[in-house]
């Protein structure tokens, strides 16, 4: 990094998450003395969270097919990833003495598939460059002569810089940090909010019969004895498909979980913005799974129908097409005992069970937020139109990933753009 001049700008970082972090990098690299706040007691909680189970750094998908994953932000994104794309992602952990490589799924990892490594040596060169930590200092707006007001450990204070980048998270996880109580504090100033709303998120169950097969209104949510056998377990292989009402659709293969109100996990996370979109434009989201992805339609109808003498019915799904235990279940879930007994409908239930979603899980469950600052208040550059001179990068904006590490890497790539657009604004007023 190059070394400030004395004659430096100074600069506000508020929030210790990758982007912010990445905002940071930037501005001290161009010369600006940067003081980092955040809420917590330490940085990255979140970072740290997500890489628990093996940090998903990025992905080794090629580009403009990863552009595609931010759905209808994907012009917009993919301008913050030509700043620091996968390659470029992958190269800066390795400056960091950080190797990665590629999973079998596409996916990049660290070569411990730790984040704490990664954040550790980020942080150590953020600090030998001179970035400076004020901790537990939960930012609280401005102040009447402009200042960033803080309340901290030993009350109210003040502070005062030529730039500022907001770098506040969303709404997931709030005891990590990101609680969204940003949100009425910009729109005071008039900057446009996006609702905050659930992103890789579960669903709850509505009936658990498909109505279209059975007169009578079916119960909601799974049975008592369903949920006490299976809550917790995933379903696998089996494969989601979804044809909403206004023409959203959905295929893919893989596994999620069952919970004790509905369903959650990765396939279910991949499908989680058109199914929200859809509830909360019809109420309701009707999903098939098919659970048996590797067999054909005609092949199930034929085993199904397959004489099976003596045995029990259970028994003959077991043998043939090796239908037990929880696949079983959610059998029984939709079907009542004489749908269960038809061979034709079990067949075409095996392959297009219906579920019925009514309510995603709360945003503070959620792997991510969708909603936030709408990208239309910022110039490219990412500094609020309204307020010149504040910058705001991360899962605060309008936009939303799938998970896969798809959310990280352009949450940092936003807090590149950030952090150079800040520093240029600078530089920018200091020639005038």
């Amino acid at each position: 990094m190059s070394q400030p001049s004395s004659l430096s700008k100074t600069a506000i970082v508020i929030g210790g998450g990758p982007a912010g972090l990445m905002a940071a990098e930037r501005l001290r690299a161009a010369g600006v003395e940067v003081d980092l706040y955040d809420a917590m007691a330490s940085v990255g909680r979140k970072f740290l969270l997500a890489g628990k189970g093996g940090l998903n750094l990025t992905h080794s998908e090629e580009r403009p097919l990863f552009d595609s994953r931010f759905a209808e932000r994907s012009a917009e994104v993919a301008a913050w990833l030509d700043r620091l794309d996968g390659p470029s992602l992958r190269a800066w952990a390795a400056e960091l003495g950080v190797e990665t490589f590629v999973g079998s799924s596409g996916r990049v990892f660290p070569s411990s598939m730790k984040a704490a490594p990664l954040l550790r040596a980020w942080l150590s060169r953020l600090r030998e460059a001179g970035v400076r930590f004020h901790m537990r200092k939960r930012w609280l707006g401005w102040a009447e002569d402009g200042g960033l007001r803080f309340a901290g450990e030993s009350g109210q204070l003040t502070a005062q810089a030529d730039v500022v980048v907001l770098a506040l998270g969303g709404a997931s996880w709030p005891q990590l940090g990101s609680n969204g109580a940003w949100a009425p504090l910009l729109a005071q100033q008039g900057v446009e909010i996006a609702p905050l709303r659930a992103a890789n998120c579960g669903f709850e169950l509505g009936p658990r019969q498909d109505p279209t097969l059975e007169q009578a209104v079916p119960p909601v949510g799974w049975s008592e004895l369903f949920t006490a056998r299976f809550a917790g377990l995933p379903v696998k292989p089996v494969a989601l498909h979804f044809e909403g009402q206004s023409g959203r659709q959905f295929a893919r293969q893989g596994e999620f979980v069952i919970t004790e109100d509905g369903i959650e996990g990765s396939l279910v996370y991949a499908a989680s913005a058109l199914l929200r979109e859809e509830i909360a434009e019809f109420g309701q989201a009707l999903i098939h799974l098919d659970l048996l992805p590797d067999r054909t339609v005609d092949f199930v109808a034929a085993e199904v129908a397959r004489p099976r003498g003596p045995r029990s019915l259970s028994t003959h799904l077991k043998s043939r097409l090796g239908i037990e235990g929880l696949k079983a279940g959610l059998l029984r879930e939709v079907l009542n005992k004489e749908q269960y007994g038809d061979p034709a409908t079990l067949a075409a239930t095996l392959k297009r069970l219906p579920l019925r979603l009514v309510a995603a899980r709360p945003v503070a469950e959620a792997i991510s937020t969708a909603g936030g600052v709408r990208l239309e208040a910022l110039t490219p550059e990412l500094m609020l139109e309204k307020l010149p001179g504040v910058f705001c990068a991360g899962e605060m904006l309008d936009w939303e990933a799938p998970t896969g590490g798809y959310l990280l890497s352009a949450s940092m790539a936003s807090g590149r753009v950030a952090g150079d657009g800040a520093a240029a604004w600078l530089k920018s007023r200091s020639a005038v």
